[in-house]
């Protein structure tokens, strides 16, 4: 009892090292023994997949269907603070009006353009002989912004939306007013797109775009409402087209 056997056990542990490498085995796996031979374990259920990414998702193509989704979690601004502010007017329309977002004075009750800005917005339409009743008025963002402008984040998918909703709507012509709404959809603000016809294919086929001062710079510059004047005679000009 207690003897040493006989034998290096430390050569005896190396040449068994060593056999096991010209094997192939030179990595412990497991700290457990496994039974090579039992048959495998199958999964009862296939893991879900992944949610599809909200960019991804196919826009309704029905103008019931795309008013109803544009204010259900799925829209851009679902997460955003306040109501959201629908489009409003005839679809299809001859004349399409866009904004940027909702002005602080809109409401749920009122609508969009509902403040100051929407008494010069309803006079000026009046001027060319249309009304609320017969364009269809939409903005960018269906709620305002916290900072009062898009987020940058958004603003792609925001701009996709909105060349959708034009299509459904299908316009001749296009009023883009204010500058941060030329920039979204024209890639260029007010002063640089004012003067000309702007093409833009959509879904429907063509509309002519029209870019203008939104109301409330109007009601801060007076002055510019001659410039103004002369886009309002653009948009309801003959159809180049």
């Amino acid at each position: 009892m207690g003897a040493e056997l006989p034998g290096d056990w430390r050569a005896e542990a190396a040449s068994a090292l060593a056999w096991w490498a010209d094997a192939g085995v030179d990595l412990l796996v497991e700290d457990t023994p496994r039974d090579w031979f039992a048959a495998p374990l199958l999964p009862t259920a296939l893991p879900p997949s992944p949610p599809v990414p909200a960019d991804d998702v196919a826009l309704p193509t029905d103008w019931e269907a795309f008013a109803a989704w544009r204010r259900g979690p799925a829209s851009p601004e679902a997460g955003w603070r306040g109501e959201h502010l629908p489009a409003s007017g005839p679809v299809p329309a001859r004349v399409m009006v866009l904004v940027d977002c909702p002005d602080r004075e809109d409401g749920p009750d009122s609508g969009l353009m509902s403040g100051s800005s929407g008494k010069l917005f309803d006079r000026m339409l009046a001027a060319i002989g249309l009304s609320r009743e017969t364009v269809h008025l939409a903005s960018l963002c269906g709620k305002r912004p916290m900072a009062g402008r898009t987020p940058r984040e958004d603003e792609e998918r925001l701009v996709e939306i909105a060349r959708h909703h034009i299509g459904l709507v299908a316009p001749k012509r296009l009023l883009v007013m204010g500058d941060a709404a030329s920039r979204a959809l024209l890639t260029t603000g007010v002063q640089s797109a004012r003067g000309r016809l702007h093409p833009l294919n959509h879904e429907a086929g063509l509309t002519e775009v029209v870019a203008s001062f939104h109301p409330r710079f109007l009601l801060e510059k007076p002055a510019a409402k001659a410039e103004a004047w002369k886009d309002l005679q653009m948009l309801i000009g003959e159809p180049t087209t």
